[in-house]
């Protein structure tokens, strides 16, 4: 199979199937550790509170199999807390630790009204191959601060200039949420699929 959406029951697994659908791409929502092996690429959908996936992906064994497939090279996509999910800590969970791909952690919005819900358009950096600088749609309280900041793929403005997404090899991960932004979205998820 081509992609496979991770299901560690916490994501926003329909309305990223739908998109998926859409777009005519071929995938499976499964959290089989045979299936993720086998998969082309991974999509990490996220939804939810950092401690709940950490344990979720702990009590399914998935913790694992995620960090071989990423260091092995296969495509993977992050989504909102499928970002955060891949740093060494959250002030969500302070006592929780994610997985520690990527070195930073998740820090809190400390102004304007949190969640940040709604558009918000973000600014591509150099080191991007698949956003274009457009409106997307975020519902988040929490934001990433790498200590790479060159692994940073575009920023957006909430009260302060904040990571909105991450590309480092094959890895690429957004704060927002693609499937929920309209044709920017449909874009961006198109340019992943047939660039990776």
């Amino acid at each position: 199979m081509s992609i496979v959406i991770i299901d560690y029951d916490a994501g926003n697994l329909k309305s990223i199937a739908n998109m998926l659908t859409y777009v005519g791409a071929d995938f499976k929502i499964s959290s089989n550790v045979s299936d993720i092996k086998n998969a082309k690429k991974l999509i990490f959908p996220g939804q939810g509170h950092f401690s709940q996936a950490v344990k979720n992906l702990e009590q399914k064994g998935l913790i694992d199999i995620i960090k071989n497939q990423i260091s092995e090279g296969k495509p993977f996509l992050g989504i909102c807390l499928g970002l955060q999910i891949l740093f060494e800590k959250s002030e969500e969970a302070p006592e929780e630790d994610g997985l520690g791909i990527l070195k930073g952690c998740v820090k809190k919005f400390r102004d304007g009204k949190v969640p940040q819900i709604g558009w918000n358009r973000i600014k591509t950096t150099e080191n991007n191959d698949f956003l274009t600088d457009d409106y997307f749609y975020f519902v988040n309280s929490y934001y990433v601060c790498p200590e790479d900041k060159n692994i940073i793929s575009s920023t957006a403005d909430y009260h302060i200039d904040f990571c909105a997404s991450i590309q480092k090899e094959n890895l690429t991960a957004v704060q927002f949420h693609p499937e929920k932004s309209s044709q920017a979205g449909l874009m961006f998820f198109k340019s992943w699929i047939e660039t990776v």
